[in-house]
């Protein structure tokens, strides 16, 4: 009886009940998760960005700040404006290249059958499909994901102009009647900020730097459809492991059909070569330790993560278990000494 009084007068318990209550009012803002994460991300982000250059530039932080935001303002506006209705269209033709593909496949490739056959098997035309109408539903309703955008780009830019007193204002709970709970709420966000922002931060890098050179390989290979296809590869590379494997299929589909099995050839060592350069030398400079998952792990997470979250959990599903890792005190297995 003692033990259990023990514990739950303990500091374990007291910040399990503190997270259990965060995790309940994140469930009840689930509305809102969108604006939420969008915040974060570009909150994190700019913070990152900022506090590079001024560590290379003496320059006001203020002013920095506004170049900054007004430079992303423009530059959305203006992809918003000529590119949209572009991405829009090629990507509604990829799909109906890939639909047209996919159920007019000639009975010489009796092969073929049996490979897509595998593939809605193991679901993963299903993840395709729902990557597909996430693009098409979020590119369409330019409305509703444009005003998150603003929004999460306002209180991103309102935290980053002024952020020495947003600290200064919340350090003043350390000292109040709620100094318990803000202790662990701030254990937390610690945690959540070292892991999460930064393993995000990796997987938007690696996604950029794998759609700048798949595309590149597309564009060389003679690809139709390219804005579109530079699209899907960037989302897509965003899911760790997964995302390389699910962009492999419709982009070895459509070299299929436009160039037979030497250019589903080309491509897949054009992949495989970009997937090496992302394995030896992107996740090793941007990934932690902790993010060095098995791919077993990573494909568990995966599946789970999208069965609660949706299409999110494909991308924050990784950083998430990272984060729990990282409150847990995981960290790699000693080696053991050598007698």
């Amino acid at each position: 009886m003692n033990t259990f009084n023990r514990f739950f007068q303990s500091n374990t318990f007291k910040r399990i009940l503190i997270f259990l209550a965060m995790a309940l009012v994140l469930y009840l803002l689930k509305d809102m998760i969108n604006l939420i994460l969008f915040t974060f991300i570009f909150s994190f982000l700019m913070d990152r960005l900022v506090n590079s250059i001024m560590r290379k530039i003496s320059i006001n932080r203020t002013l920095l700040v506004i170049i900054l935001y007004t430079f992303i303002v423009g530059l959305l506006s203006f992809v918003f404006i000529k590119y949209l209705p572009l991405v829009i269209n090629e990507i509604r033709l990829l799909i109906k290249q890939l639909t047209d593909f996919y159920s007019n496949v000639p009975d010489d490739y009796g092969w073929l059958n049996y490979f897509l056959q595998k593939v809605e098997a193991t679901k993963v035309s299903g993840y395709m499909e729902q990557g597909f109408t996430f693009l098409i539903k979020y590119f369409s309703d330019v409305s509703r994901v444009g005003l998150q955008i603003l929004l999460a780009l306002l209180l991103s830019l309102f935290y980053m102009l002024e952020k020495p007193r947003i600290i200064r204002f919340t350090d003043k709970f350390k000292y109040s009647k709620m100094a318990p709970v803000y202790k662990e709420i701030a254990f937390f966000a610690g945690k959540f900020a070292g892991t999460f922002g930064k393993v995000i931060e990796a997987q938007i890098i690696i996604a950029l730097v794998n759609c700048i050179l798949t595309t590149i390989a597309l564009w060389i290979l003679g690809f139709p459809q390219l804005v579109g296809l530079s699209i899907m590869i960037l989302v897509l590379g965003i899911i760790p492991v997964a995302g390389v494997i699910i962009s492999l299929i419709p982009l070895c589909i459509i070299a299929f059909s436009i160039g037979g099995i030497v250019k589903v050839a080309y491509i897949v060592i054009a992949i495989m070569i970009v997937h090496a350069v992302e394995t030896y030398i992107l996740n090793p400079n941007l990934m932690s330790s902790k993010t060095n998952l098995p791919v077993f792990y990573t494909f568990i997470v995966l599946i789970f993560s999208e069965h609660i979250f949706g299409i999110w959990g494909l991308i924050v599903g990784i950083p998430i278990f990272v984060f729990f890792l990282d409150v847990l005190d995981v960290s790699s297995p000693r080696k053991p000494k050598e007698l």
